[in-house]
């Protein structure tokens, strides 16, 4: 009777051990002193048909962006970010801006702001969870970048200004990241399980993101995952577009992303993302900017993106 007990008792033990593996606890952990290199390429191709004739604007990053581990606390840290590489093409209008932040460019004024964003420590608190609490110094180190573009005339020094805090300010920093980090369940999760986040979408449009992710396998050191983002503008929200012109902006879409995890961190070391977005402007009447009346404007926005992060210490 004893032995048939015991076994009764093996038989459940083994049953909840096997049940409990099937369960993985997904979360960001970090020790201070560590050290990652995050390396993006990425490539946005924005089409706008105003009065039936298509405008094309790519933009073009391939950056290095180093992560320090500067403080843990209790359910979150402090993580410190610098611009190692900072590689820029910018096309629009038969304008063409390409930089390298470390290649001296003298008749290029956006390649002096750049290098000023080199190696210059801004800090994000990311919960573990993934949950962005804020991002500080970064808008401090534009402004101060943003000094090299003074001696030139005030619509340079604006259109300047407003490119770089539309593509590196704290807002589209955050923004992106939040698009990228995945955010945790607080609770384990097995093969199948879907959860899902809503944040705001930040920089240039106004509008708000849902996020689903999805867990496809794991092991014992890393975890794929699967995640699609569902874009959508506010479409009463005025925004302030490229020269100067005002306009309200109709526009969603979805981003699929692949992610390969490292568990001993949270953060992916694979993630490959590609984005499609359409709908409209709607260009407000302006009699400065030769606007006759409201105009809609169809666009178009596809971007496709790699990013790779290493721990390198």
């Amino acid at each position: 009777m004893k032995r048939i007990s015991g076994l009764i008792v093996m038989v459940v033990t083994l049953a909840f051990s096997a049940n409990a593996q099937e369960y993985v606890a997904l979360n960001y952990t970090f020790h201070k002193g560590e050290l990652f290199e995050l390396e993006q390429k990425s490539r946005s191709e924005t089409y706008m048909t105003v009065n039936d004739i298509v405008q094309r604007t790519t933009r073009d990053y391939n950056n290095i962006i180093t992560i320090d581990v500067t403080d843990v606390q209790p359910g979150k840290t402090t993580l410190t970010f610098r611009y190692k590489d900072l590689k820029f093409n910018f096309n629009a209008k038969n304008q063409n801006i390409f930089v390298d932040a470390k290649v001296a460019k003298a008749d290029e004024p956006f390649q002096a702001g750049l290098a000023k964003v080199l190696n210059q420590p801004f800090t994000v608190e990311i919960q573990t969870t993934g949950i962005i609490n804020k991002v500080e110094g970064l808008d401090n180190i534009l402004d101060n970048a943003s000094n090299v573009f003074n001696d030139l005339k005030k619509d340079e020094q604006e259109a300047y200004k407003k490119l770089m805090k539309d593509q590196f300010g704290t807002s589209a920093f955050q923004s992106w990241l939040e698009q990228l980090l995945i955010m945790y369940p607080a609770h384990g999760i097995k093969t199948g399980t879907q959860w899902e986040e809503n944040v705001p979408l930040r920089g240039g449009l106004v509008g708000s993101v849902d996020l689903y992710w999805n867990l496809q396998t794991w092991d014992a050191q890393t975890a794929k995952v699967g995640g699609t983002n569902k874009i959508k503008t506010d479409k009463v929200q005025l925004l302030t577009l490229d020269d100067g012109i005002k306009a309200t902006a109709e526009i969603s879409g979805t981003t699929s992303s692949n992610y390969l995890i490292m568990r001993s961190s949270g953060l992916p070391s694979i993630c490959v993302q590609n984005t499609d977005m359409s709908g409209d402007y709607t260009y407000k009447a302006n009699k400065a900017k030769r606007i006759k009346h409201d105009l809609k404007v169809p666009v178009k926005v596809v971007t496709n993106a790699s990013y790779k992060i290493k721990q390198m210490k």
